[in-house]
C-alpha cells in the first residue's frame, strides 16, 4: 500500500513558476513508476508526465515537453514536478500517481495508487 500526498499547488500569473511535490508512504517507492496527471473542469483526466523507478527515464505531453520537468528522489520517497512558463490552460487539479507495472505510462489505468490532487490555478 503506497500512499501520495501532493503539494505545491497555488496560484500564479502566466509565465510563472511553480513546484509540485508528491510524498509517497512505505519503503518500496523506487519499485514504482511515478506519474502526474492533471484534471481540468468538465474534462477528463490527462497524462502530463511519468518517470521511470530510477529516474532514468521521463516521458511528456506534447503541451508541456520545454516547459514541466519531472525529477525524484528515492531517498526521500518524493516525485517533483518543475512548471515553468506557465500558462492559463494549464490550470486543472495535478494528481501524482504511482505504478508498479509500467506497461503504458500514459494511461491512467496503469497507476495502482493516486494521491487527492492538487490545485494549480494560472491567470492571464
Amino acid at each position: 500500500q503506497v500512499q501520495l500526498v501532493e503539494s505545491g499547488g497555488g496560484l500564479v500569473q502566466a509565465g510563472g513558476s511553480l513546484r509540485l511535490s508528491c510524498a509517497a508512504s512505505g519503503r518500496t517507492f523506487s519499485t514504482y513508476t511515478m506519474a502526474w496527471f492533471r484534471q481540468a473542469p468538465g474534462m477528463e483526466r490527462e497524462f502530463v508526465t511519468a518517470i521511470t523507478r530510477s529516474g532514468g527515464g521521463t516521458y511528456y505531453a506534447d503541451f508541456v515537453k520545454g516547459r514541466f520537468t519531472i525529477s525524484r528522489d528515492n531517498a526521500m520517497n518524493t516525485v517533483y514536478l518543475q512548471m515553468n512558463s506557465l500558462k492559463p490552460e494549464d490550470t486543472a487539479v495535478y494528481y501524482c500517481a504511482a505504478g508498479s507495472i509500467a506497461i503504458d505510462l500514459r494511461r491512467a489505468s496503469t497507476y495502482n495508487y493516486w494521491g487527492q490532487g492538487t490545485q494549480v490555478t494560472v491567470s492571464s
